[in-house]
């Protein structure tokens, strides 16, 4: 009897004990992740010691790779029996070390499958969001349940509720009964979350098995921010905080693959210009990746270093900004009648050796140019015709040889009304004198006419040019009811104007209003 509980105890250490595989973990897992895992391990009568170390060898190696601790995954372990008990709960263990050696003195309960009961205490306890505390109540928890499947119980309640409060169930059986019991309680995806397998056969899901949980836990541990034409900031989730060590941080081109397809796996990442290489201290979070290329695909590596306790290195792949050339933008403003500010940026005089404005207006007008150095990022531009579009094009020369133009349409302010306050005032029996007020300045002159307006002197139209200076006049030997008209003149054309009507009466008196 003694030789074969022996015997049954060399046969559990044998399973328990690490395999190589654990002393190398998988490459990518360290690290990756954060969140809390519970274990719900049947160790009922149903269970033999056998199949019961089975699943104990199969979780230490399903963990082993996983970083432990506050910012990392979190490692709970319930047993069903018939007084289920909680072996140790997610503060107990933030080594492997220590964890592996918990998993190697778990001896099972034994008793009825009190998979229900088991259930309250994770739904009252273990897995509530409001034990974590702090930040950790946002991460995700995850359930595994171990079962022979023999006598779950009525567990599609309980299970739908942790599944409601956003707990993750997945669920390995060593039997082959209570299918579409198990099916119901897991979390989907059933074809990842649910696994039928022999107790001796384990091993053979326990990768994807882990993936299906790093998918859930995975951790967003490093990205990138701030990219410009030429540099972008790494940032990361500290690891050796505590620790004795060093990051190293490699970035380069991302090379093209097979086909010229861009592949972002570091174990491909060969070929091309050499690695630059950064080193951080062990209490850096961030570091700066300059002299980069523009609208150029770039991988970045992480490689936390200590000898105190090992990580695997992360990746990111990230694209930087394209080179904005100017001018990329043109703006208008201080509009005028005759004049108008023309600006544009960014003003880049490392890159641009000149600039050239160009305008003319709409649609067939006289093309004008001017011309300004690389330190100028506006101009005014002058004797613009009033009420007019314009079309204005900014034209950069780089430095590089090559040009870019923008061009915007410009409109100038209508021309205030140049005349004012026309009068007519009577000088004898047939002349008035005429007088007016300017609104404006810089006209070439005035124009007057007046013709009769009585049927007994039809279409006797007379003119008179006055220069700019004149604001009156006097007019002689008008017809009866004469019509007076006084135009401003500009640099093209001569404008809308001012009308009175004389009327002369027997008494000799004249008077005057506009029309």
């Amino acid at each position: 009897m003694e030789g074969h509980m022996l015997f049954a105890w060399m046969l559990m250490c044998l399973l328990l004990r690490p395999s190589t595989a654990q002393n190398s973990p998988p490459e990518g897992v360290l690290n990756c992740c954060e969140g809390d895992i519970l274990f719900l391990v049947d160790s009922s009568g149903s269970v033999s010691s056998y199949e019961h170390s089975r699943m104990l060898a199969f979780l230490s190696e399903l963990i082993s790779p996983f970083s432990l601790g506050e910012d990392q995954v979190r490692v709970g372990l319930l047993q069903v029996g018939t007084k289920p008990r909680l072996e140790f709960g997610f503060d107990k263990y933030s080594t492997q070390s220590g964890l592996q050696a918990a998993l190697k003195t778990i001896k099972p309960l034994r008793g009825d499958t009190n998979t229900v009961e088991a259930l309250k205490m994770v739904k009252e306890w273990v897995l509530q969001p409001g034990k974590a505390g702090g930040a950790r109540e946002r991460l995700p928890r995850v359930l595994v349940w171990l079962t022979d499947g023999v006598k779950p119980g009525d567990v599609t309640g309980p299970m739908a509720q942790l599944r409601d409060d956003g707990v993750a169930v997945l669920v390995v059986s060593t039997g082959h009964g209570n299918y579409q019991v198990l099916r119901q309680v897991v979390s989907p995806p059933v074809e990842d979350h649910l696994h039928f397998v022999d107790i001796d056969d384990m091993s053979i899901i326990t990768k994807e098995f882990r993936d299906a949980i790093i998918e859930i836990i995975r951790a967003e541990r490093i990205h990138v921010r701030d990219v410009s034409t030429s540099s972008a900031t790494l940032q990361w989730r500290p690891v050796l905080s505590g620790l004795t060590g060093h990051y190293e941080i490699l970035f380069k081109e991302l090379r093209r693959g097979v086909g010229g397809v861009e592949t972002s796996r570091p174990d491909v990442f060969t070929g091309g210009p050499p690695y630059q290489r950064l080193t951080q201290t062990a209490d850096s979070s961030t570091a700066r990746l300059t002299g980069l290329k523009p609208d150029t695909n770039y991988i970045a590596i992480l490689r936390p270093e200590s000898n105190e306790q090992a990580f695997n290195e992360l990746h990111v792949t990230f694209r930087t900004r394209s080179e904005v050339l100017s001018p990329a933008v043109v703006t208008v403003s201080e509009p005028g009648q005759s004049s108008v500010r023309v600006s544009w940026g960014p003003l880049q005089p490392g890159m641009v050796e000149s600039y050239s404005v160009e305008y003319s207006a709409l649609p067939t007008g006289k093309v004008h140019y001017v011309q300004l150095s690389r330190s100028q990022n506006s101009t005014l531009l002058r004797n613009l015709q009033p009420d007019t579009t314009y079309l204005v094009t900014v034209t950069a020369r780089h430095a590089s040889g090559k040009e870019k133009a923008m061009s915007v349409k410009v409109c100038t302010q209508e021309a205030t009304p140049a005349l004012a306050d026309l009068q007519l005032t009577t000088v004898g029996s047939d002349s008035v004198e005429v007088e007016w007020n300017s609104g404006t300045s810089g006209l070439r002159g005035y124009w007057l006419t007046w013709e009769g307006q009585q049927s007994s002197a039809p279409g006797q139209r007379s003119s008179l040019y006055l220069p700019p200076n004149s604001l009156s006049t006097r007019l002689t030997h008008l017809p009866p009811s004469a019509r007076v008209c006084v135009s401003p003149i500009y640099r093209t054309a001569r404008g809308e104007g001012l009308c009175c009507t004389a009327q002369f009466h027997s008494d000799a008196l004249v008077y005057g209003y506009q029309s």
